[in-house]
């Protein structure tokens, strides 16, 4: 799909019920975007998804949803409210506004070919008030990270918790951008989905690691590669990155199982880039981001970062609460190390419209959505809509099947019509009910990628479908 357009793809998630400008009414508000009934539907599936696979699929991680609003003296001690900038530039040729990173400064051009002129820092917090008369000083989170870190004693207490283990969530976040562009990409509201993985600060041993972790092959950009002022990318491991001690063992884990994540998504256009030492945040001794091939091309889609003991250090410092847990294997108390993959949520949803969005020999979009996060999982069409009978067997049909799944009945113009309306809006399955249905008690399920049609009995066409959804 390199002909399509992120203005294409915005259009068409509008068109079909995906993604809304927010406050449409009033001619949109930048950086703020409404998800439809479709949209909220794949969204939901696909946070279920990440859910499933790093807390339910692990045995040492917990989830928790913490609050937009806390304490401002959190925002201190994280250094947000000091180091969380932007670089605010000016297009000196066509004077639009942007941002770039210390370590693009003098190195980036604007699209039009012109140079940028600094205008300075710019802090990405939203300040607010809490209070109705004596109002204090507060800020939407900027991060879900520093509530994990604020309450993972009593998470690890209360959950009965040993190290290592990790605290995760998926939540909303607000950044005061400078320049929101590129659709979902880059908004001023969004989702983060993150954990923190607590770790004995002297434990050098992953015992997760394995050959399935330490054979991930990948697209590679490393630092030195960078500094050379090049874009050269190469074919890498996790075994071969860890050999050159660019990351330590727990590092390395939870990299490789970002990336199979990732790929199970279907989501194979990715690279691996690792952090200059002039890029790291301010709490990061490490730090890879996960690209994803966008037709505005290779970005952020994710990121893993070696957060050290710096934000638990910092919350000890400015709450002057004690931070330590006791760590079973060493007889110790110590003041964990952590791991932090970081996903962008909204990022990682536009990635899949990007992959899924394809086009057929008639020209109609097909949205090959993986089956497991589609919006709706099948779709039920009475072939005869006035015959009684077929529609009353259509609607059993329908009925049993929403137990189970998202499902639509679907009426409306001729079978042709129906199937390439399901087509693009990502519906994986249709079924048609017809009058051979009334003797031999069987339907048709047509599959959306490879068009192929086949006869199941009603009896058996839940359990056919489990098989076919995944």
């Amino acid at each position: 799909m390199d002909k399509l357009t992120i203005e294409e793809l915005a259009t068409f998630c509008k068109a079909k019920g995906f993604v809304f400008r927010s406050s449409d009414i009033y001619g949109g508000f930048s950086g703020f975007w409404d998800f439809g009934p479709l949209g909220i539907e794949l969204f939901n599936n696909l946070k279920a998804n990440w859910w499933n696979f790093f807390v339910h699929g692990q045995e040492n991680i917990v989830g928790m949803e913490g609050s937009v609003i806390s304490h401002p003296r959190t925002w201190k001690a994280s250094g947000h409210i000091d180091n969380f900038n932007d670089i605010f530039v000016k297009c000196k040729k066509c004077k639009k506004d942007s941002k770039l990173d210390e370590s693009e400064l003098g190195k980036v051009k604007c699209d039009c070919g012109g140079e940028y002129e600094n205008k300075g820092k710019f802090n990405l917090m939203f300040e607010t008030k809490v209070g109705a008369r004596d109002q204090d000083m507060a800020y939407l989170r900027g991060e879900t990270a520093q509530s994990m870190f604020m309450n993972f004693k009593l998470i690890q207490k209360t959950s009965r918790m040993k190290l290592p283990f990790g605290v995760a969530q998926i939540g909303r976040c607000f950044r005061n951008e400078i320049a929101p562009r590129d659709f979902l990409f880059r908004c001023r509201e969004f989702h983060i989905g993150e954990f923190e993985f607590f770790i004995n600060p002297n434990e050098k041993k992953c015992n997760l690691l394995g050959k399935d972790q330490l054979n991930v092959s990948f697209d590679f950009l490393s630092a030195e590669v960078q500094d050379k002022g090049k874009e050269n990318l190469s074919k890498s491991t996790i075994k071969k990155i860890l050999d050159l001690k660019k990351l330590d063992e727990w590092h390395a884990y939870w990299l490789a199982e970002q990336i199979k994540w990732f790929r199970n998504l279907g989501l194979d256009e990715i690279k691996i880039r690792e952090h200059v030492k002039g890029e790291l945040s301010h709490y990061s001794t490490a730090t890879f981001d996960v690209d994803y091939m966008y037709p505005f091309g290779s970005k952020e889609v994710a990121g893993n970062a070696n957060r050290g003991q710096f934000d638990l250090m910092q919350h000890v410092k400015e709450s002057k609460e004690k931070m330590e847990i006791f760590d079973d294997a060493s007889k110790s108390k110590v003041l964990p190390k952590v791991i932090e993959p970081t996903f962008g949520m909204e990022r990682v949803f536009l990635a899949l419209l990007t992959k899924a969005y394809s086009k057929n020999e008639k020209g109609d979009v097909v949205l090959k959505l993986p089956s497991s996060l589609a919006p709706v999982k099948v779709a039920i069409f009475p072939l005869v809509k006035n015959n009684e009978k077929i529609v009353e067997m259509s609607k059993e049909v329908y009925l049993d099947l929403k137990k189970d799944w998202n499902v639509s009945y679907d009426v409306s113009g001729s079978v042709g019509r129906r199937y390439a309306r399901n087509d693009e809006i990502g519906t994986p399955y249709c079924v048609t009910v017809d009058n051979d249905s009334l003797k031999d008690n069987s339907v048709t399920i047509r599959d959306r990628d490879t068009t192929k049609q086949t006869r199941v009995k009603i009896e058996d066409l839940k359990n056919k479908l489990k098989e076919m959804i995944f």
